[in-house]
């Protein structure tokens, strides 16, 4: 009975801890990396999830905390946008989502596996708009991803159960863009916005190890799965002043690399036809503080300043998510799981990535043994906080913004379906 319930309960514990990621971890999580179909007992299975997230986050007491003009070969140079504190003191801190993922997972002889997935890991959006007194700030920011990973286990006898040893390497392309004002009435040229645009993209390789013990007979296992850093050496883009000066827009370019991962997660029977399961999260986020980016001293006479042009500033601390359920086999088509999750906040002061908690519920039906559906849902609460001019490690965030934020709600929807031959 226990070893019935591996095909249906312990996947849809699977399928909730799949919702966790995108509806709650912080810094520029989305779907984040998920092995879990390398599990299945089946010799072929092929799965696709879709994953919408609504976060609510809302922004209010929004103050602009540099007036000054946009001017940065002046004496001291200034950047902050003009005065803009007599535009609304509220705006909408963030945008809803789709997270998809694809796999497909084949037996190899009679211990091996391996599974070919598609997945976007990071990713964010915020979209204030320029009618608001932190538009200097921020106006737009989307940040996009594709990851193409290829994840390969062999297991053997070990006591009571087999362990299972896990490798395999991934390629990842991060690219976005960022609008804000930089340049405000009274002092933009006639028939300009003001508005400036920084385009970017990257891509790196990166490889990922673990281990995992298997008991089946207890519906038991235990993973440990470390995925590096992505780094993205060549990050290539423009820099678009045409409504500020008028000038055409140049490359610019920088570096930076995605943060690596560890998480342990442990599932086990406890009961005929009832599932525990848990997982435990470290993501280091705070690797990606300030990132700056230059251009060529000859592509623009504003170049030949030193040091960076721009920045993108994030100011992040590592992320930690933290996640506890019970699943259950009703009969055997039918499965359900609910779970808990607390994701601690990656901002430090600057921003409003807080700490969440949230409620996973999930069911699994199966009309045969080689089809299954699966629809999650969670219901969050993101906590209020603050976000202010703040100096970490000897560097200065927030300084064009200061605002405030109450508890706020985020939901999520997850539909999948999975099919083993």
């Amino acid at each position: 009975m226990v070893r019935h319930f591996i095909s249906g309960g312990v996947l849809a514990a699977a399928a909730v801890g799949m919702l966790q990621s995108p509806a709650l971890a912080g810094g520029l999580e989305r779907g984040g990396y998920n092995i879990d179909l390398l599990f299945d007992t089946s010799r072929f299975t092929a799965e696709a999830t879709s994953t919408f997230v609504m976060p609510d986050r809302k922004l209010k007491n929004v103050t602009d905390t540099d007036p000054t003009p946009f001017n940065p070969v002046g004496t001291p140079p200034t950047g902050g946008g003009g005065n803009l504190n007599g535009l609304p003191g509220s705006a909408n801190g963030s945008e809803n989502y789709w997270s998809p993922r694809i796999g497909v997972k084949a037996g190899i002889g009679d211990a091996a596996d391996c599974m070919f997935d598609y997945s976007e890991p990071w990713g964010a959006h915020k979209n204030p708009g320029a009618n608001w007194a932190g538009a200097n700030e921020d106006i737009e920011t989307k940040v996009e991803s594709r990851n193409y990973a290829l994840t390969c286990s062999y297991r053997f006898d070990v006591g009571p159960g087999q362990l299972r040893l896990i490798g395999g390497g991934f390629y990842q392309e991060v690219y976005g863009f960022q609008e804000r004002l930089v340049q405000g009435a009274p002092y933009t040229a006639p028939g300009t916005t003001g508005v400036g645009r920084l385009d970017l993209e990257g891509d790196g390789w990166g490889w990922r190890a673990g281990l995992a013990y298997e008991i089946p007979e207890y519906a038991f296992r235990a993973s440990l799965v470390y995925n590096s850093e992505v780094k993205l050496k060549d990050i290539t883009g423009t820099l678009d002043l045409s409504q500020v000066i008028g000038a055409a827009p140049f490359d610019v370019y920088g570096s930076q690399a995605m943060p690596d991962v560890l998480e342990l997660k442990v599932q086990s029977g406890i009961a005929p036809d009832w599932l525990a399961f848990g997982s435990v999260k470290w993501t280091d986020w705070s690797q990606l503080q300030k990132v700056p980016f230059f251009c060529s001293p000859t592509a623009f006479a504003l170049c030949a300043a030193p040091g960076a042009i721009t920045t993108l500033d994030l100011g992040y601390r590592d992320g930690w998510t933290v996640m506890g359920g019970i699943g259950h086999k009703f009969n055997e088509q039918w499965s359900g799981a609910v779970s808990l999750t607390w994701d601690r906040g990656t901002s430090q002061g600057f921003g409003s990535q807080t700490d969440t908690w949230a409620l996973g519920v999930l069911g699994s039906y199966s009309p045969t043994k080689n089809v299954e559906f699966r629809l999650a849902g969670v219901l969050g609460l993101m906590t209020g906080g603050s976000s202010r001019t703040v100096t970490l490690d000897g560097v200065t965030y927030g300084q064009r913004a200061n605002y405030d934020f109450d508890d706020d709600i985020v939901a999520a929807i997850s539909t999948s379906v999975k099919f083993r031959f």
